[in-house]
């Protein structure tokens, strides 16, 4: 009976520790269970360091609390310390601002009827100081206008120094429009903002004495830091006599009398010529799909048309040479129509004529060719120029239709095309008929040479028989 109790106690402890092994953890499984007691044993000891653990976790979270309640209370200490700061620095601008007022006041019972006359000082001062920062002389003086801004700024009484700048100021400015002047000045998209040398006409055009290329000129702007003038050159030049007016007046000698080029505008005609198209432009992009092709087509055409000019030129030389000789060359067309005589000349004038035309018309094919095609180019050119012109308005009306009238520029595409490929179309017509007709001429010249020579060997043939059948009667 004993020893079935000692089995049973060792089976309960089996199972026990292993239970208790799933459950406890490492540290629970490591150590051997070898009865109920020791059991009941690691259970107490693992109970008791538990609690322990959780009172140390305990005492840390009231720390902690202890010490967010500690923090909490410093930031209202110093939320209360601000706000009151804030409070004290309330009391104080409103203070001060009542004490502004007061000078103020003060200021302008003091003044009396001077501060009427130094307001109006001030106002000049400042609508003069926009005068000048809008004018390109700036751009020689850019310090000029500080002593009119700060006159216009400034709310103490101007002294006569600055009066006496105000009038000084515009008598500088109307001396410096009569003027052309060459001076250094820093331009903005040439040679990463370099000192270049440059001409001033006045007021109304400035331009780099060194290749003469106009610049535009952008006034101080305080509010986007820029508070210097800037010179930049255009992205497109006017070329031309006015380009060319530059040059003369940039290197022209002091007193020689030159014409100068001069833009009333003060600048912005010139910054027109940015939305003129180049050539390329305006033939090549403006007239679209169709303008490319009607340019393509009488490229070839005038080449082509040239190209028959320059072989009837040579066909005709050859004729004229062939002219000066008795003996007939395979190379040139008289001498293949006098060689087809030398076939027939033992026959009758009627045989020897209807050779002779024969041989002509065997080489008048040769004169007129190409002729139909410069005639056919020069009839479509303005026939693709039509359809472009059609093909434009579609565009225009289509733009019309979605986004309406009111933007111009919408439009604008449409519209190019349509112009843009009809003249485009007479472009290419009018050198296309010129090519024809020369063509023509020529090859007529031609053939009537040739006719003339065949009749001429007609009647000679007609007069050699005839010669020798009347001695033959003798």
């Amino acid at each position: 009976m004993s020893v079935k109790m000692k089995f049973i106690s060792k089976v309960t402890a089996a199972v026990f520790g292993s239970a208790l092994l799933l459950s406890a953890g490492p540290a629970m499984a490591q150590s051997s269970i070898t009865s109920v007691d020791a059991l009941l044993n690691d259970i107490r000891q693992n109970a008791a360091k538990v609690e322990q653990e959780n009172r140390q976790r305990e005492q840390a979270f009231r720390q902690r609390a202890n010490q967010q309640a500690g923090l909490l209370n410093e930031a209202k200490r110093e939320l209360g310390q601000l706000e009151s700061r804030a409070a004290s620095v309330e009391r104080s601008f409103a203070s001060n601002r009542n004490q502004i007022d007061r000078l103020e006041n003060e200021l302008r019972a003091a003044q009396g009827d001077f501060g009427e006359v130094f307001g109006l000082a001030r106002s000049k001062a400042g609508e003069f100081k926009a005068l000048l920062d809008s004018s390109l002389i700036t751009a020689q003086y850019p310090k000029r206008t500080a002593v009119l801004g700060r006159i216009a700024e400034s709310k103490a009484l101007p002294s006569a120094e600055d009066l006496d700048s105000i009038w000084m100021s515009m008598l500088e400015e109307i001396k410096a429009q009569r003027q052309v002047a060459e001076f250094t000045a820093p331009v903005a998209n040439i040679d990463d903002g370099a000192e270049q040398a440059v001409t001033r006409v006045g007021p109304f055009s400035v331009f780099t004495s060194e290749g003469a290329q106009f610049l535009g000129y952008k006034k101080p702007d305080a509010e986007s830091g820029n508070n210097a003038p800037l010179l930049t050159k255009l992205p497109s030049q006017p070329g031309g006599q006015i380009s060319s007016a530059a040059s003369q007046v940039a290197s022209a000698a002091e007193g020689e009398l030159v014409y100068a080029p001069l833009d009333p505008t003060r600048g912005e005609l010139l910054k027109s010529f940015e939305r003129v198209p180049s050539f390329k432009e305006r033939h090549w992009v403006q007239g679209g799909n169709i303008g490319k092709f009607i340019i393509i087509m009488a490229a070839l055409g005038v080449l082509f048309g040239i190209f028959n000019i320059i072989r009837l030129f040579f066909a005709k030389m050859a004729i004229n040479g062939q002219k000066r000789k008795a003996q007939p060359s395979k190379s040139n067309a008289l001498g293949r129509v006098m060689m087809a005589y030398e076939g027939a000349q033992n026959k009758d004038a009627d045989t020897v004529e209807l050779k002779l035309d024969e041989a002509i018309l065997r080489e008048s094919p040769k004169f007129e060719f190409g002729l139909n095609i410069l005639k056919l180019l020069a009839g479509v050119a303005p026939l693709l120029g039509l359809l472009g012109t059609v093909t434009g308005m579609i565009q225009t009306f289509q733009a019309m239709m979605i986004y309406g009238t009111g933007d111009p520029q919408l439009m604008a595409g449409g519209i190019s095309v349509a112009l843009v490929t009809t003249m485009l179309g007479l472009y290419a017509a009018i050198p296309l008929l010129v090519l024809h007709s020369f063509c023509a001429s020529m090859a007529r010249s031609i053939q009537g040479t040739l006719e003339e020579q065949s009749a001429g060997i007609v009647a000679r043939h007609v007069e050699t028989r005839g010669l020798g059948t009347g001695s033959s009667i003798a």
